[in-house]
């Protein structure tokens, strides 16, 4: 499985993720994905929504600043303002990006 995506909808705003973490969860894989902009932007996905080509591509499309980032995304980070909601990711020993 590739570890770059770009969602062909704005999650959040952004639309650049990075596979960190694969987790096996009641005989269902799951992945957990990052924002390559914002760590505080990250979502829990199946496999099959993942290789749903109309959701994900795999790779990073090279789109204009507009796409990338989008109107949505000043509105996320507005709003997180207010939340005291902290995001923990924790890495799999097996992940890519465990440098421990």
């Amino acid at each position: 499985m590739k570890s770059f995506w770009t969602s062909i909808k704005p999650i959040n705003g952004l639309r650049h993720f990075v596979l960190v973490n694969k987790i096996k969860e009641k005989n269902q894989i799951n992945f957990l994905m990052v924002s390559v902009i914002d760590v505080d932007v990250s979502l829990k996905i199946s496999k099959a929504e993942l290789v749903n080509l109309e959701k994900w591509n795999e790779g990073w499309l090279n789109l204009p600043i507009s796409e990338s980032i989008t109107k949505g995304y000043i509105e996320y980070k507005k709003n997180k303002k207010f939340k005291e909601e902290t995001n923990k990711i924790l890495l799999n020993k097996d992940s890519i990006f465990n440098i421990s």
